[in-house]
């Protein structure tokens, strides 16, 4: 029977450490490969934290499955800021234009329910409203109206979903 190890660990700085370290320790598996791999697989992510999954098999061999990091992270580094608005409605921090906001949807792919990429592009920009986060210089409940006119239409169907 395999044992699983989850975890939140910092995108390409994973470290033996806590909570990884204490958790696989036990396994008797080489922690140092596990890091490793985690590190490679999670370069992409530098700075955000990121869901891994760490599945040790009875014969010691491993596998792991990297989720994605949460949407709200995603649109925080495409957008350049540190943290969302303590008052949104109020206070804008940041703006993501629809390439960018469509980028974030194919990351998120797996964990998104949209059946398309406008879909998930609104689902993304439906998140920037509670941080403070604008779209195309614009709200993002306008933007997602102005994507629903056809606005965008150019710009994403250029991008594979």
């Amino acid at each position: 029977m395999a044992n699983v190890v989850e975890a939140l660990v910092p995108g390409g700085k994973a470290n033996p450490g806590p909570p990884l370290g204490p958790a696989l320790g036990p396994l008797g598996i080489n922690i140092k490969d596990v890091i490793d791999q985690i590190n490679e697989k999670t370069k992409d992510y530098n700075g955000m934290q990121v869901p891994v999954k760490v599945i040790v098999a009875d014969d010691k061999s491993f596998d792991i499955e990297v989720g994605t990091p949460p949407t709200s992270a995603l649109i925080m580094q495409e957008a350049g800021i540190g943290k969302g608005s303590g008052e949104p409605h109020e206070t804008i921090v940041g703006n993501i234009t629809v390439g960018q906001a469509a980028k974030i949807a194919r990351m998120k792919k797996n964990d998104i329910l949209a059946y398309d990429l406008k879909a998930a592009v609104k689902e993304v920009l439906g998140s920037c409203v509670p941080m403070g986060v604008t779209a195309e210089g614009m709200s993002p409940k306008e933007c997602q109206k102005a994507i629903d006119r056809g606005q965008f239409d150019d710009a994403l169907a250029q991008e594979a979903w």
